[in-house]
């Protein structure tokens, strides 16, 4: 099962990216884990990725394409996976296309989790996570213990790059201009599945199966 999950911030792809994981038996890949991959490895591929990673600014299209092709070449993907945060863009849609082909495979769906603006903005506001294994929490679903990972222990704390609504609004506005069009490059592939992203997490995951 190869697929690829993409959605407005907020849209919980992350919770359902590891339902779908466990489901099919495949890796949940985002591009963060990506990035973090290659560079855990030491790589020249690596080492550049983190020169962009350390100076805050975004890694160019070139680079993350060859990053995701070296890490959908590693032995656990050889029965699919599930990309989250990549394509971010049509034409990295088209880098993933081409590099399925060269392999003899292609994709199986693109699922795009939709839910409204003012839904994204609760979820991403209320958002919070564990500052040493990154297990995410929110307002309305907090750890146990006072806000202490239920998981590690570790602090939880607001993302710092949640805690601004002007900034969130930003974020949602590059998703509307770059990744949206993903939905009619896909369309026109039937690719698509429509997700309402609404409702609980197993609500949504339900729909999600189904669709697939």
């Amino acid at each position: 099962m190869r697929l690829v999950i993409f959605g407005p911030q907020g849209a919980g792809k992350g919770t359902q990216g590891a339902l779908i994981a466990e489901k099919y038996g495949i890796p949940s890949i985002s591009t963060g884990e990506i990035f973090r991959w290659a560079i855990k490895g030491k790589t020249a591929l690596g080492l550049k990725v983190l020169e962009y990673v350390d100076a805050g600014r975004l890694v160019p299209d070139e680079l993350t394409v060859e990053v995701v092709t070296n890490r959908l070449t590693a032995d656990d993907c050889i029965d699919g996976f599930l990309l989250d945060g990549f394509p971010r863009n049509v034409g990295q849609a088209r880098s993933l296309d081409a590099l399925l082909a060269d392999q003899n495979a292609a994709l199986d769906a693109a699922l795009v989790v939709e839910v409204p603006e003012d839904v994204s903005l609760r979820r991403i506001l209320g958002r919070r996570a564990c500052s040493d294994c990154g297990r995410n929490y929110h307002l309305d679903a907090p750890p146990q213990n006072d806000w202490t990972c239920d998981a590690c222990g570790g602090d939880v704390v607001e993302r710092t790059d949640d805690h601004e609504e002007e900034t969130v609004r930003n974020r949602l506005k590059l998703y509307h201009e770059q990744t949206e069009p993903l939905k009619k490059y896909y369309a026109d592939r039937d690719l698509l599945r429509e997700i309402n992203g609404e409702g609980s997490p197993d609500e949504v995951f339900s729909r999600i199966v189904t669709s697939i």
